[in-house]
C-alpha cells in the first residue's frame, strides 16, 4: 500500500510519498551503572561561534560522574541548552546557578512522557493491545487510524479535501469495487470481454478512508489515491511529535532544549552534574640506583565523549566517590483516585437511541425487564526507587580441641607496631588540577600528567616463603600530600624498563611493597625449623578451657646472593601480630597483606646464614569433654604458669579424677547388678522345678534379693558422687575467668 505524505505547513520536514514510512522498532533503553547523569550542552553539538555560554571547567570523579561549569554573557531572549532526552531528569536535579546575585528567573523545557503515555496521547496502539505482549510498530495504517476523528487536509491527485477522518479500512475490510479479469495461464488464449461475464475474474480491493467533509458529505477515498495527509489540529501535531520523540530509535538521544531565562547582557554561570567516562590513572616510577629515592609520575586518562570541542577548558580530577543516583523528575506524574459509582446506576447511552419501547418489551419474556449495571474502574502502574539498607553480619566463635588464634591475654610483641603511620586526609576527596587549560576535540581522549614528585623507594628481593623464587620488588612510600588513586605502575631502572604491577590506593605517608618481576640472583632456603610450646596462663570462656601459651620458634635460613651488588631481602613471616622476632636486621610490616617481613641485608656475591628466634603469643581452646586428668596434670605442673593457676588446675584435676573413679565404681556396681539378676533368675527357675519347694533355694533367693537392694543403694550413692565431683572440677575451672 503506498504511503501518503504527512504534511504540516508549519513544519520544516515532510515525509514524501515516494519514501515509504519504515516502521521503527522501539528500543527500551536500560539505565546502567549507579550514576547515569546529565551532560547538558556538552553532550550535543553546540557550535563554538554560536555558544554565548561556553564550557569553562570540568571536574571528573572516580564514579563516572562529572561536574561541568559554563560561563558567559546572557543573550537576548533566552539561552537554549540542548539536552539529550534521557538526561533531562538529571538536568533538573543538579543544575545550579553560580552567577552573582542569581539572576536566572527559571528554566523551561518540553515535558517528557513515557512510551505508554506517548502512545495514548497520539492514539496509537499500546504494548500488548494485539495480544502479543510486544510493542507494535508505528506504520502507515496505525498513523492513519490515530487520526480518526481529527480534522485533516487530504491531498489527492484531484486536489485537496478538508474534513474530519471518520474511519480507516484495510483492504480486507473494504468492499470490492470492480472485477479484474484473471490473467490467462501461460500458453492459453488471450482474455476476452466475455471472460468477465463467465466469472473468470476476481474482485479488486483497496484500503479506504472515510471522510466527513466541511459540506457534511461522506466521501470514500482509496488510500492508493492519497498523496498527503495533514492534521489541521495543532494539538494533535504536538501529541504526535511527543509520541515520536519517545518511541523513535534515537529518542533517548534526541536533543531537548532547556531554555534558561535571565536578564540579557549580564554575566551568567551554570554548574551541573553529568554522566562522564571514568577517569583512570597510570603511574611511572623511575628508580635512582645510587639513592633510596625515585620519581613518581602520575598520568590521567580522560575522555571527551561529547559532540563539543573543548577550548581552553580547565580540567580537574577528583580522587573521591560522591554519591549520585537516577531519579525520575522531568516527566509529569499523576496520582490515582478512587472510583466511586453513584448509588443510582445511570447509563451513558440513551435507552431509545436506536430502538423503541415496543421493541424493548418484545425482547423479554413474561419475567419482565431485567436490569443490570456494569462499573469499570481505571488501573494504574507506578514505578519507584527503593533504597535498601545494609544488613549487619554477625560473627561468632567457639573453641575446639585444635582451634588456634592470637592470645589477647598474653602480650608477647606487636609486629604491626613496625608498620608505617596511617595516611592522612584533610578532606573526603583529593583534587588534582591540570596546570594549564585543555583543548580536546569531541569524541577524543587524552593522557594528561597530574603528578611528578620524588618519593622514597627501595629495591628489595621479596620471598613469599623459603625455597620459592625471589621476586623483584620496590618498597614505596607516598611522600606526596595527596592520595594516590589505584592504577597501573610501570617501573624503570638501570636505563630501561624493569617491570610493571598494580598500585593500590595509597594515602599520604602510607607504604606499599610492589612486586614487578622475578629476581634470579638471590636464593633463600630453610635450614631448620623447631617449635616448642610453653603454657603461660589459662582462662575459662564459653564452657572451654583456653590455654594461652608462647610458641618458641628457632628458624634458620641460608641466603645466597650472586649479584655484584649488595641486596636487601624481604621474607614474609607467617605469624600473627602478637609476635616478637629477634635475629633480623629489622622488621617491616605490609599493611596491604597484613603480614610482617623479616629484612636481611646481604653483601655482594656472598652467602649468609641467619637465625631467627621467634616468640609467638597464641591461644588454644579445649572443650571440657576433651579434657582428661593427664592433660590437666601437665598444665598444673608447667613452671611457666602462675602458682595460683597451677593450684586451681590441680584441684580441677583432683575433681576430675574423683569423678572418673566414681564413674568406674558405678560401672562395677552395674556389672554386679547384671550378674546378680542372672543368678536370681536361675534360682527362681530351680525353685519352680522342685516339688513342694526347697528351704535352701528360698533362703538363697531371699539373700540375693537383699544383695540386689544393697547394690541399688550403692549405685545411687555413686551416681550422686559422680555428679558432685563433676560439678566441683568445672567450678574450679570457672574461677580461671578472673585471671584474664
Amino acid at each position: 500500500m503506498p504511503s501518503p505524505r504527512f504534511a504540516d505547513r508549519s513544519a520544516p520536514v515532510l515525509v514524501r510519498a515516494s519514501s515509504p514510512a519504515r516502521p521503527a522498532r522501539a528500543r527500551r533503553l536500560l539505565a546502567s551503572g549507579a550514576t547515569a547523569v546529565l551532560v547538558l550542552a556538552s553532550t550535543q553539538a553546540l557550535a563554538q561561534d554560536r555558544a554565548p555560554v561556553s564550557l569553562s571547567r570540568v571536574r571528573f570523579y572516580e564514579t563516572g560522574v562529572g561536574y561541568f561549569e559554563r560561563a558567559g554573557t546572557m543573550p537576548q531572549g533566552s539561552l537554549a541548552l540542548p539536552v539529550p532526552a534521557a538526561h533531562l531528569d538529571d538536568a533538573l536535579k543538579t543544575l545550579v546557578v553560580l552567577s552573582p546575585g542569581g539572576n536566572v528567573a527559571g528554566l523551561e523545557f518540553a515535558s517528557s512522557v513515557s512510551r505508554d503515555m506517548a502512545r495514548a496521547l497520539a492514539g496509537l496502539a499500546g504494548a500488548g493491545d494485539d495480544g502479543s505482549g510486544t510493542e507494535p510498530h508505528i506504520g502507515y495504517d496505525s498513523l492513519l487510524r490515530s487520526l480518526k476523528g481529527a480534522a485533516v487536509e487530504l491531498g489527492t491527485a484531484q486536489g485537496k479535501l478538508e474534513g474530519r477522518l471518520v474511519e480507516v479500512l484495510g483492504p480486507e475490510e473494504s468492499e470490492a469495487e470492480r472485477c479484474v479479469v484473471r490473467a490467462p495461464p501461460p500458453g492459453a488464449a488471450p482474455a476476452t470481454p466475455d471472460d468477465a461475464a463467465a466469472g473468470r475474474c476476481v474482485a479488486e480491493r483497496h484500503g479506504t478512508v472515510l471522510v466527513l467533509t466541511k459540506d457534511s458529505e461522506i466521501r470514500r477515498i482509496r488510500t492508493s489515491d492519497l498523496v498527503s495527509v495533514r492534521p489541521t489540529d495543532a494539538g494533535f501535531k504536538t501529541r504526535l511529535g511527543s509520541a515520536l520523540d519517545a518511541l523513535g530509535e534515537g529518542g533517548a538521544k534526541t536533543a531537548r532544549a532547556i531554555s534558561v531565562h535571565a536578564d540579557a547582557g549580564k554575566p551568567i554561570a551554570l554548574g551541573y552534574v553529568a554522566e562522564a567516562p571514568v577517569w583512570r590513572s597510570t603511574f611511572r616510577l623511575v628508580l635512582d640506583k645510587s639513592a633510596p629515592t625515585a620519581v613518581l609520575q602520575g598520568w590521567a586518562l580522560i575522555h571527551n565523549d561529547t559532540d563539543e570541542d573543548w577550548k581552553q577548558v580547565k580540567v580537574e580530577l577528583v580522587n573521591g566517590q560522591p554519591d549520585s543516583f537516577l531519579f525520575p523528575l522531568a516527566a509529569p506524574r499523576y496520582a490515582r483516585r478512587e472510583l466511586r459509582t453513584p448509588e443510582r446506576e445511570l447509563s451513558t447511552v440513551p435507552q431509545l437511541l436506536d430502538t423503541t419501547v415496543d421493541n424493548m418489551w418484545s425482547g423479554f419474556g413474561a419475567g419482565g425487564l431485567g436490569l443490570s449495571g456494569i462499573g469499570e474502574g481505571g488501573g494504574g502502574r507506578g514505578e519507584g526507587i527503593g533504597l535498601g539498607s545494609f544488613g549487619t553480619i554477625g560473627h561468632g566463635s567457639g573453641y575446639g580441641s585444635a582451634r588456634l588464634g592470637e592470645s589477647s591475654a598474653l602480650q608477647v610483641g606487636n609486629l604491626a607496631a613496625t608498620a608505617q603511620a596511617e595516611g592522612e586526609e584533610a578532606a573526603a576527596m583529593f583534587l588534582y588540577a591540570m596546570p594549564t587549560p585543555v583543548d580536546l576535540h569531541a569524541h577524543s581522549s587524552a593522557l594528561l600528567p597530574f603528578l611528578s614528585q620524588g618519593v622514597s623507594a627501595r629495591r628489595v628481593a621479596y620471598f613469599a616463603a623459603p625455597g620459592q623464587p625471589a621476586e623483584s620488588a620496590v618498597h614505596l612510600r607516598n611522600d606526596t600530600a595527596q592520595t594516590l588513586p589505584a592504577g597501573t605502575l610501570a617501573i624503570f631502572g638501570d636505563g630501561g624498563f624493569a617491570g610493571e604491577a598494580g598500585l593500590a590506593r595509597t594515602k599520604p605517608r602510607e607504604e606499599r611493597i610492589v612486586r614487578y618481576g622475578i629476581d634470579l640472583d638471590v636464593e633463600l632456603e630453610s635450614s631448620r625449623s623447631l617449635a616448642t610450646d610453653l603454657p603461660q596462663l589459662f582462662t575459662f570462656e564459653k564452657d572451654s578451657l583456653v590455654e594461652h601459651f608462647v610458641r618458641m620458634h628457632a628458624d634458620g635460613y641460608e641466603i645466597r646472593n650472586r649479584s655484584s651488588s649488595a641486596r636487601t631481602v624481604y621474607l614474609t613471616l607467617r605469624y600473627g601480630r602478637n609476635t616478637d622476632v629477634q635475629g633480623a636486621d629489622r622488621i617491616e610490616f605490609d599493611e596491604e597483606s597484613g603480614q610482617a617481613l623479616a629484612v636481611f641485608e646481604v653483601g655482594a656475591q656472598g652467602d649468609s646464614a641467619r637465625e631467627l628466634e621467634i616468640r609467638e603469643g597464641l591461644r588454644q581452646g579445649h572443650a571440657l569433654d576433651s579434657l582428661d586428668v593427664k592433660l590437666l596434670r601437665s598444665f598444673a605442673a608447667a613452671p611457666t604458669v602462675p602458682a595460683e593457676q597451677r593450684a586451681t588446675l590441680g584441684r580441677a584435676a583432683d575433681g576430675l579424677e574423683a569423678r572418673d573413679r566414681a564413674r568406674a565404681d558405678v560401672g562395677e556396681v552395674e556389672q554386679a547388678v547384671t550378674d546378680l539378676e542372672r543368678d536370681i533368675e536361675r534360682l527362681r527357675q530351680s525353685a519352680r522345678a522342685v516339688e513342694g519347694g526347697s528351704d535352701e533355694l528360698a533362703e538363697r533367693l531371699v539373700a540375693a534379693e537383699d544383695q540386689m537392694g544393697e547394690l541399688a543403694r550403692r549405685r545411687k550413692e555413686l551416681l550422686g558422687l559422680v555428679q558432685s565431683n563433676d560439678k566441683a572440677w568445672r567450678v574450679a575451672l570457672g574461677t580461671l575467668a578472673a585471671h584474664r
